[in-house]
This record gives C-alpha cells, structure tokens and sequence, in this order.
C-alpha cells in the first residue's frame, strides 16, 4: 500500500498545514453567522429561547 493510502481518513492535516482546534472553528463559524445574519438575528433566538424555556417551566409546574 503507498503511503498517500495509509494516512487517508485519519484526519491527519497535510504536511506544513496546522490543523484548525474545535475552539478554532466554532469562533470561526461564529464570526461568520454574526457577519452574515446580525445583531438582530441574536435578538430573535434569544427571545425564542427564552420564550419556550417558559413554556418547559409552566409544563413542569403544571405536572406537580
């Protein structure tokens, strides 16, 4: 089996590249939502968490 076949899959970057961390990519998609979408998009889901962590709560409540 070549070498080139050995490494595939592994996940292993190419030789002189640096592989990008978990924390790397999250920031990365972060800035790229926030660049994309806004502050107010962060507003929207805010309030929609917020909203059906009320919900869940008044259900819970109701259950007791």
């Amino acid at each position: 089996m070549a070498d080139n076949e050995e490494k595939v899959g592994r996940g292993e970057p190419d030789e002189g590249r640096r592989g990008m961390t978990v924390s790397e990519a999250g920031r990365k998609g972060g800035i790229a939502v926030r660049d994309e979408r806004g502050h107010a998009f962060y507003e929207e889901i805010g309030k929609k968490g917020g909203q059906k962590v009320r919900e869940l709560i008044e259900r819970g409540k109701s259950r007791s």
